[in-house]
Protein backbone atom coordinates (compact mmCIF):
# COMPACT_ATOMS: atom_id res chain seq x y z
CA UNK A 1 0.00 0.00 0.00
CA UNK A 2 0.99 3.53 -0.52
CA UNK A 3 1.84 6.27 1.98
CA UNK A 4 1.08 10.30 1.61
CA UNK A 5 3.04 13.17 3.78
CA UNK A 6 1.88 16.50 3.79
CA UNK A 7 3.51 20.00 2.89
CA UNK A 8 4.27 20.50 7.05
CA UNK A 9 5.85 17.28 7.85
CA UNK A 10 8.83 17.82 4.89
CA UNK A 11 9.06 21.25 6.44
CA UNK A 12 9.65 19.99 10.12
CA UNK A 13 12.15 16.86 8.45
CA UNK A 14 14.18 20.31 6.87
CA UNK A 15 14.02 22.54 9.83
CA UNK A 16 11.89 24.91 8.58
CA UNK A 17 8.47 23.78 10.44
CA UNK A 18 6.56 27.18 9.19
CA UNK A 19 7.73 26.81 6.12
CA UNK A 20 4.82 24.42 4.69
CA UNK A 21 3.85 26.81 1.33
CA UNK A 22 7.43 27.31 0.63
CA UNK A 23 7.17 23.37 0.15
CA UNK A 24 4.01 23.52 -2.10
CA UNK A 25 5.60 25.81 -4.41
CA UNK A 26 8.32 23.89 -4.70
CA UNK A 27 5.97 20.62 -5.61
CA UNK A 28 4.39 22.80 -7.78
CA UNK A 29 7.17 23.55 -10.14
CA UNK A 30 8.51 19.83 -9.74
CA UNK A 31 6.19 19.00 -12.69
CA UNK A 32 8.48 21.14 -15.14
CA UNK A 33 11.51 19.14 -13.30
CA UNK A 34 13.41 16.49 -15.54
CA UNK A 35 13.62 14.89 -11.94
CA UNK A 36 10.98 12.29 -11.11
CA UNK A 37 9.30 14.15 -7.85
CA UNK A 38 6.10 12.17 -6.51
CA UNK A 39 4.71 14.79 -5.83
CA UNK A 40 0.93 13.09 -5.81
CA UNK A 41 2.13 11.94 -3.19
CA UNK A 42 2.18 15.11 -0.82
CA UNK A 43 -1.27 16.61 0.73
CA UNK A 44 -2.18 18.95 2.92
CA UNK A 45 -2.48 18.80 6.97
CA UNK A 46 -5.88 17.34 6.41
CA UNK A 47 -5.55 15.00 3.64
CA UNK A 48 -6.93 16.79 0.94
CA UNK A 49 -5.89 17.00 -2.40
CA UNK A 50 -4.67 20.55 -2.23
CA UNK A 51 -2.36 20.37 -5.23
CA UNK A 52 -4.37 18.25 -7.94
CA UNK A 53 -4.73 21.26 -9.93
CA UNK A 54 -1.40 21.20 -10.49
CA UNK A 55 -1.83 18.02 -12.58
CA UNK A 56 -1.91 17.74 -16.39
CA UNK A 57 -5.95 16.71 -15.74
CA UNK A 58 -8.13 17.01 -12.73
CA UNK A 59 -8.07 14.13 -11.64
CA UNK A 60 -4.62 12.73 -12.27
CA UNK A 61 -3.59 13.31 -8.79
CA UNK A 62 -6.41 10.97 -7.50
CA UNK A 63 -5.75 8.56 -10.02
CA UNK A 64 -1.90 7.85 -9.53
CA UNK A 65 -2.87 7.57 -5.73
CA UNK A 66 -5.32 5.06 -6.24
CA UNK A 67 -3.15 3.30 -8.27
CA UNK A 68 -0.49 3.22 -5.31
CA UNK A 69 -3.78 1.75 -3.14
CA UNK A 70 -4.60 5.08 -1.52
CA UNK A 71 -8.29 5.55 -1.60
CA UNK A 72 -9.77 9.22 -1.95
CA UNK A 73 -13.33 10.46 -1.51
CA UNK A 74 -14.09 14.21 -2.20
CA UNK A 75 -10.68 14.98 -2.99
CA UNK A 76 -9.70 13.81 0.52
CA UNK A 77 -7.35 10.83 1.42
CA UNK A 78 -9.42 8.03 3.19
CA UNK A 79 -7.70 7.07 6.35
CA UNK A 80 -5.23 9.53 6.74
CA UNK A 81 -3.62 8.46 9.45
CA UNK A 82 -3.43 5.21 8.85
CA UNK A 83 -1.11 5.91 5.53
CA UNK A 84 0.42 9.12 6.51
CA UNK A 85 4.27 8.89 6.38
CA UNK A 86 6.13 11.57 8.98
CA UNK A 87 9.73 11.84 7.53
CA UNK A 88 10.73 13.18 11.08
CA UNK A 89 9.50 9.96 12.54
CA UNK A 90 11.01 7.57 9.98
CA UNK A 91 14.00 9.25 9.08
CA UNK A 92 15.04 11.83 12.05
CA UNK A 93 15.55 15.81 11.91
CA UNK A 94 19.54 16.27 10.66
Amino acid sequence: MGRVTSYGAIARYLGAARSARMVGWAMNNSHTSKVNVPAHRVVNAAGLLTGKHHFSGSNVMEELLESEGIRVENNQVVNFEAVFWDPVKELGIH
